[in-house]
């Protein structure tokens, strides 16, 4: 192999013990038949299990495999971050190691950049998950699409992390900093070329995702908050109506008042304070989140540490 590949695969591994061996071997077999000259990037994002002593033996076995291992657990699009700030490769393409991204669209996302595409993303035209977890993912990445501008959701099913990457891009997106970050989000900010292919989403080759709902949650607050000030914007929106309708309200009081005299209505007077307290508070917390995200970007801590690397 060159010093530089012409492909670099870069796969963050959380949990994957029992997937590492079969991950390099698809992934090998797929992207042999564009070019030998590759490697396999495996970042350890503070996996629990053995999954960098996996890694370790690959990297042991086959000079093309390279072991990232962070100092602890950071989170997949930071993963996603260190392994594409290694990669050496004119095309980098990022993919989930628990081969729900099937390494056989390998070739099509490359051949779709070489029509001169600098992004190629993966739609999942279908998800191998359960009903219930289809139906509920949908509706959220709705929201969570509005809230951020974000188009991860399209008519024909949800963009994926699965994606290939030109040198160009693969430039601009390490000139990124952004401490509260989401793979997709900071490519939609470099802008370039794009294209699409679809893809069939496979079943886990193993165990379950590690990805609840509370992390799910988590992860769309920091990026809502960090890509988009759309929520400052719709609590001032929302202050702002019950303004309108509070004066409305008062002037209406007044005249009745003037008309009929006193009027009782100490239970809907709690009730609007207490509504309307409410909406202070969500109002104020809204705004702490955002202090809370500029508060940790300017800090200007690094997005990770490595602990180990391998073959590199």
């Amino acid at each position: 192999m060159s010093s530089n590949p012409h492909i670099s695969i870069v796969s963050p591994v959380y949990l994957a013990e029992k997937i590492v061996d079969e991950l390099v071997k698809r992934i090998a077999e797929s992207v042999s038949k564009i070019t030998p000259d590759f490697e396999i990037i495996l970042v350890e994002d503070g996996s629990p299990d053995n999954s960098w002593a996996k890694i370790e033996e690959s990297c042991k076995a086959y000079n093309y495999v390279k072991g990232v291992k962070l100092s602890r657990n950071y989170g997949q699009h930071y993963a996603i971050t260190a392994g594409i700030q290694e990669a050496k490769g004119d095309y980098v393409i990022v993919m989930d190691c628990d081969l729900q991204d099937d390494p056989k669209y390998i070739a099509d996302l490359y051949n779709k950049a070489k029509e001169g595409f600098d992004v190629v993303y993966t739609i999942k035209t279908s998800r191998e998950h359960g009903r219930s977890k289809n139906i509920s993912a949908y509706f959220f990445y709705l929201l969570f699409n509005w809230l951020t501008d974000n188009k991860s959701v399209t008519a024909k099913g949800t963009i994926g992390a699965y994606s290939i990457l030109s040198r160009k891009t693969v430039d601009a997106f390490n000139l990124i900093k952004d401490t509260h970050r989401n793979y997709l989000m900071v490519l939609r900010v470099i802008g370039f070329k794009s294209g699409y292919i679809e893809v069939e989403h496979q079943k886990r080759f193993e165990g379950k995702s590690s990805y609840d709902f509370s992390k799910l949650v988590t992860h769309a607050l920091n990026g809502i908050a960090a890509e988009s000030d759309k929520l400052l914007r719709i609590s001032i929106t929302i202050g702002f109506t019950i303004f309108v309708i509070s004066f409305l309200g008062a002037i209406g009081l007044i005249i009745f008042y003037l008309v009929n005299g006193a009027l009782p209505g100490y239970t809907s007077l709690m009730v609007m304070l207490l509504f309307s307290t409410g909406l202070i508070m969500m109002s104020i917390g809204i705004t702490g989140m955002y202090i809370g995200k500029i508060f940790d970007q300017v800090k200007g801590r690094p997005l990770y540490l490595i602990d180990e690397k391998l073959n590199f």
